[in-house]
């Protein structure tokens, strides 16, 4: 199995669209992935969701669910070359998820749930964890077990914000080395997420300010961190959710572009 997380000359990118939609959509967006990774000599995994499990609102839109969710992945897959990521909610979508995709990620929320971080690591797939945006980086070291334990071939852990009153999110820089440190795992900036300001948008649902992700992004390339996810969309405006903290996909070469040279000069400088 090819090594998914990291690289000594140039970082990672975990990116794609929130969740699952049309296949012509998935496919555009991989396409356009596909392009950056061979422009820049980059790794990218696509990433989408087929189930959006943790939405706030009982109505909000979830995704296809499961199998149609799957099927939607392996089409990009055939049609792009890329290794896909999704996301998985219960010990019982492990199996059938890690049959298509390349990596399987544990969301913040879920990072804590140790039958399903078990169940994940015994796929032989690697596993990206996200942080709970309530826990300190030296808390993540017990997910880190949990998923090794059941076997995965590797592990990352995913910064995406830190908890600040009710609405918002900070990033600590601080938090780059600390979860490397106590995790001995490639650490990675969910950029996007950490934009976004949970309860803030129209009806209860999330808003965002993706202004700031380039901004926060240049920041951790230069502060350590070992890849990057971005979600990314063609018409953020019109996505079915997380729309205010997407990258728009025509602005994302540019901003990813930017990001490896920042990366790039400070490990060069680093080394010197």
């Amino acid at each position: 199995m090819a090594q998914r997380f990291g690289s000594e000359s140039s970082p990672f990118f975990i990116a794609g669209p929130c969740v699952v939609e049309s296949d012509d959509l998935n496919i555009r967006v991989g396409e356009a992935l596909a392009e950056l990774a061979v422009k820049l000599g980059v790794a990218v995994v696509y990433k989408a969701s087929f189930d959006k499990a943790n939405r706030s609102r009982l109505n909000a839109p979830r995704g296809p669910g499961l199998e149609a969710g799957l099927r939607a992945l392996e089409k990009v897959r055939n049609a792009t070359g890329l290794p896909i990521l999704t996301d998985v909610h219960d010990p019982a979508q492990v199996a059938p998820a890690a049959l298509i995709a390349d990596v399987l990620q544990i969301p913040a929320f879920l990072c804590r749930q140790t039958d399903l971080l078990v169940a994940t690591g015994r796929a032989g797939r690697p596993v990206n964890i996200k942080k709970g945006q309530w826990m300190a980086p030296e808390e993540m070291r017990g997910a880190v077990e949990k998923v090794r334990a059941g076997g995965a071939p590797e592990v990352a852990v995913t910064e995406r914000g830190t908890f600040f009153g009710y609405g918002d999110l900070v990033v600590d820089m601080r938090s780059f080395p600390r979860l490397r440190t106590a995790c001995s795992a490639p650490v990675i900036f969910d950029a996007t997420h950490s934009v976004q300001q949970p309860g803030q948008g129209q009806d209860g649902s999330s808003g965002g300010q993706r202004g700031f992700i380039p901004t926060l992004l240049y920041a951790a390339a230069a502060a350590g961190a070992d890849g990057f996810f971005l979600e990314t969309h063609p018409d953020p405006e019109r996505a079915p959710s997380d729309g205010p903290n997407m990258i728009p996909l025509d602005q994302l070469a540019g901003i990813v572009g930017l990001a490896v040279d920042v990366w790039q000069r400070v490990r060069e400088t680093v080394r010197a």
